[in-house]
């Protein structure tokens, strides 16, 4: 086996181990391997490995990936913040955008043809940079969502602050999924989770991990 095998197979090992102390079965969680500066080759690499869903969070790097391995079929999910003139670029390749965190962004990805998985991104810290709508405004966004032709809610996203333990802000995650699940009840999936604390989130109901360089390895150097 390769390397990115072994490690591939570490991870897929660990994340067993975590759904079973959670009482839950690992067949619930979608693994997306986030990819990030890493070259094609190492994604049709996955994609010969089974992995079928690959994370991007800078659009031309993701669009160029896309387009070199369309003939692999996979799944991409943009996880990045992503910037309102981009929205209709990025639909044109994504089955998933994990970072609607603003009204604009939203009415800028509306759509009469296919719909796009979405999830609302919150932000878990004070610091406005880090991306996603505070918690205080996640009901009022996800209406908008509901309410926008193109986009079908699958649920919510958030990385944990850097400055606490991860288990407790996934907690807050878990009952913030909640509370949004009355107002759209197949809002069902949490994606949070990485390399470092994918445990601490799958115990606290994660649907769809984010894991990159403990599958990939390290990033090559941005060019």
């Amino acid at each position: 086996m390769s390397a990115l095998a072994d490690r591939l197979a570490a991870v897929q090992g660990s994340i067993a181990d975590a759904a079973r102390d959670a009482g839950r079965h690992p067949s619930e969680i979608t693994t997306i391997v986030v990819t990030k500066f890493q070259p094609a080759a190492l994604v049709a690499e996955l994609a010969a490995l089974g992995v079928r869903d690959i994370g991007e969070n800078r659009h031309q790097e993701a669009q160029a990936k896309a387009a070199e391995l369309a003939a692999l079929e996979l799944r991409w999910h943009f996880i990045g913040q992503l910037q309102t003139k981009k929205a209709r670029q990025v639909r044109a390749y994504a089955s998933a955008i994990h970072s609607i965190d603003r009204p604009g962004l939203v009415d800028a990805l509306r759509s009469d043809e296919a719909s796009v998985d979405c999830f609302v991104q919150v932000n878990l810290t004070d610091d406005p940079a880090r991306g996603g709508v505070a918690p205080e405004g996640v009901e009022a966004l996800v209406e908008r969502v509901l309410a926008t032709p193109g986009l079908r809610l699958r649920g919510l996203m958030a990385v944990a602050p850097l400055d606490e333990p991860p288990r407790p802000a996934f907690a807050r995650m878990r009952l913030l999924s909640e509370r949004v699940q009355q107002t759209a009840p197949d809002a069902t999936a949490l994606s949070m989770g990485m390399s470092h604390d994918f445990h601490d989130a799958i115990l606290e109901g994660a649907t769809h991990l984010r894991i990159g360089t403990a599958i990939t390895g390290n990033r090559p150097v941005a060019g």
